[in-house]
């Protein structure tokens, strides 16, 4: 570094925003040329289907195409017969999609059902390039944030989820939709598509819809899951409900990335004095898109009635004690080990606060007597030796 930038503080400050600002700009153009490449690969699908390629010219078709391609374009990656089988099958999988959110006014026929192996590539080239700026400029403002995310996210993850989602395109959009508000990394992206969130997303018993404004309550329905998966530790098979709070705060992170978009962690065992008598939440946390505190009580047993009267009394403490006016009333959310979903229904439709209910799943638990079982080192080599086996 120059002297300069140690002695003058304003120059200082000026190289520091002059940084900011290329890395602001090398951010922008990596996320256009993501984009223009992602557009490459919807056309280039496009047109495998639309030409028919395999029926055109072979089943080895695309081994030429790929050689071909890297030829005319030398240095350029993304162009192996792999992913070339991507590109097509990328378009396969949400083509219908877009095709259905179209407005009447951008009809454009489907190339894919339309074009036969007579008519000329520059006709299908065409139509396909029509259809392509129809789905990028379409009317519908619902189409045009889906564009928008759709091509906003990597290409490595495209192809996670398009190989875990199969044919199925609702499924895909949902993790398209998921990794583009959250921001998730790959890994992140692959830890859901194992958890299978998709099936687990919104499916809490809750009593929202009879004790929350409709538009709260959809946004609240669609932050819980059933179950939960706490499959970020172990425990052992007789494992004590303080032991599980005590992993859950110690894997806080990966705890607030399962809860979903929003949440803050605000204490466990949160203390509340209620007219001299202590009550002690197990878990509160805070939901900024929802604008409300959220009560989390976790029980390692069945579901019982009167867990549900206590989280409630928990509740309303909450909106008396803690809740500012910019805050909307708290819900609550009870995690078990076992629910009975009928005596789940009955003891949320008692209640007058908005609460939901759950279930939890841990990874395979250790059992307590593991390392009594595990054989030793001498005792594996003796087992081997018996058998004629070499080590």
């Amino acid at each position: 570094m120059s002297n300069l930038i140690h002695i003058n503080n304003e120059y200082r400050q000026w190289i520091q925003s002059l940084s900011q600002r290329f890395h602001q700009s090398q951010i922008k153009a990596a996320v256009h040329v993501n984009q223009e490449m992602l557009r490459f690969y919807w056309e280039l699908g496009n047109e495998i289907v639309a030409l028919k390629v395999e029926e055109r010219w072979g089943e080895s078709v695309m081994q030429s195409i790929s050689q071909d391609l890297k030829e005319a374009l030398p240095g350029i990656s993304g162009l192996s017969p792999r992913n070339l089988y991507y590109c097509k099958r990328w378009f396969l999988t949400y083509n219908q999609e877009f095709i259905n959110l179209q407005q009447p006014v951008a009809k454009i026929e489907n190339s894919t059902s339309a074009q036969n192996l007579q008519q000329p590539l520059v006709e299908i080239q065409k139509a396909v390039i029509s259809e392509a700026n129809a789905l990028f400029h379409s009317s519908s403002q619902i189409l045009q944030q889906l564009v928008a995310e759709f091509f906003a996210i990597p290409w490595s993850h495209h192809i996670r989820i398009i190989d875990k989602c199969k044919k199925d395109s609702a499924k895909a959009l949902f993790y398209v939709h998921q990794t583009y508000q959250n921001g998730w990394s790959r890994d992140v992206l692959l830890n859901f598509l194992d958890t299978n969130l998709y099936e687990r997303a919104g499916k809490a018993i809750t009593n929202f819809s009879t004790t929350m404004p409709a538009v709260d309550s959809d946004l609240a329905q669609q932050l819980t899951k059933d179950p939960y998966q706490f499959d970020f530790f172990k425990l052992k098979d007789r494992y004590k409900e303080s032991e599980l709070k005590d992993e859950l705060v110690k894997n806080i992170e990966k705890f607030l990335l399962e809860l979903g978009r929003g949440f803050a962690y605000m204490g466990r065992e949160y203390r509340l004095e209620v007219d001299g008598e202590e009550m002690f939440i197990d878990m509160l946390f805070y939901n900024v898109p929802l604008h409300r505190y959220v009560v989390v009580e976790i029980k390692t047993g069945k579901l019982e009635s009167a867990n549900v009267g206590q989280l409630g009394g928990y509740v309303v403490a909450v909106n008396h004690m803690l809740n500012t006016p910019q805050d909307n009333p708290a819900i609550g959310l009870l995690i078990c080990k076992e629910k009975n979903d009928i005596l789940a229904q009955y003891a949320l439709e008692s209640s007058s606060q908005p609460l939901g209910i759950s279930q939890y799943q841990l990874a395979k638990l250790i059992p307590d007597d593991f390392r009594g079982t595990m054989p030793t080192i001498e005792e594996i080599e003796n087992e081997l030796n018996d058998n004629n086996i070499d080590i």
